[in-house]
């Protein structure tokens, strides 16, 4: 079953770059979470869209909100991506596709002919009532960093 708006968001304990222990629990009650899917690190569209949430973090930060970034790579693949691209948020690791099948974003893709399980990008936006709020399932990683920031900014 996948994840709607308006529901509970569902519960994670994955490791971060560094191997240690990151709950969506640790955020309620303080802070927004913008829980973003991604398919791989290091891959183009996943560094555009990594490094524009790097450089609105402060704008993220003021409104009371973190970003954490969710892909199916290892925690020391996590960390050359975070080192190579001076990434300032966690990069969770998703190896056996647990929480992305939670969300609902873990399916088939077709890539250049080919098809294949993968995760399918998408962004979810957490309030600190724990509650999912907002859905987005169609992200240009060009803009996905104002595109989730303004919707923070108008609803929450």
């Amino acid at each position: 079953m996948a994840a709607k708006e308006g529901n509970m968001a569902p519960a994670f304990n994955l490791l971060n770059q560094k191997g240690e222990k990151v709950s969506l629990k640790d955020y309620k009650g303080e802070k927004n979470v913008v829980l973003y899917f991604y398919p791989k690190a290091m891959t183009p569209g996943c560094t555009v869209q990594a490094c524009a949430l790097r450089d609105t973090k402060r704008k993220y930060s003021s409104n009371k909100t973190v970003v954490l970034g969710v892909s199916p790579d290892a925690p020391e693949r996590l960390q050359r991506f975070q080192d190579r691209d001076k990434l300032n948020f966690d990069l969770l690791s998703d190896p056996e596709h647990k929480i992305a099948e939670k969300y609902g974003v873990w399916g088939l893709k077709k890539f250049m002919g080919r098809e294949f399980m993968g995760i399918k990008r998408t962004t979810f936006i957490i309030g600190k009532d724990g509650k999912l709020k907002h859905i987005m399932d169609k992200v240009n990683t060009k803009t996905h960093h104002e595109d989730a920031l303004n919707w923070i900014k108008e609803n929450l």
